[in-house]
């Protein structure tokens, strides 16, 4: 076998092993995130984790779709969230600004531990991105009053 198909299938073996132990390490972290799965009309579908460059922080990546007529539900999260909109259209409820209304193609911030909220008033699925850079450990989404 030549240098180049040993390397080409060492490079192949070693890529489909990081995909399966990705999996596998993201279904463990999706089954200990009970705030990471679905809530009445919010569903959140985790894609990525990562260490980050802050001790004791880690990246979280989902995809999130929240239900014609739906709510997100008040909460807050253990660290930043930001999130990219897709599909639709959502109004966007952070405590302490006034309400927006975010578009297809925007994005937001929310920061560590503020309450907020998303209401999808239209008739189609709203559907984001969200990445959340949070503390290693902890549910990803907390109620909020």
């Amino acid at each position: 076998m030549s240098l180049i198909r040993r390397a080409s299938f060492s490079t192949l073996l070693c890529s489909s092993a990081f995909m399966l132990f990705s999996q596998n390490a993201l279904a463990q972290a999706a089954a200990a995130q009970p705030g990471a799965a679905q809530t009445g009309g919010l569903s959140r579908t985790m894609v990525g984790k990562a260490d980050v460059s802050v001790p004791g922080r880690e990246a979280l990546v989902a995809k999130v779709e929240v239900a014609p007529g739906s709510r997100a539900g008040r909460h807050t999260h253990p660290g930043d969230e930001i999130s990219y909109i897709s599909e639709g259209e959502v109004d966007l409820l952070i405590d302490g600004q006034p309400p927006r209304t975010l578009k297809a193609g925007e994005t937001f911030v929310v920061p560590a531990g503020v309450i907020h909220d998303a209401h999808n008033a239209s008739n189609g699925t709203v559907k984001l991105i969200g990445v959340y850079v949070v503390e290693k450990g902890k549910p990803l989404a907390t109620p909020a009053p």
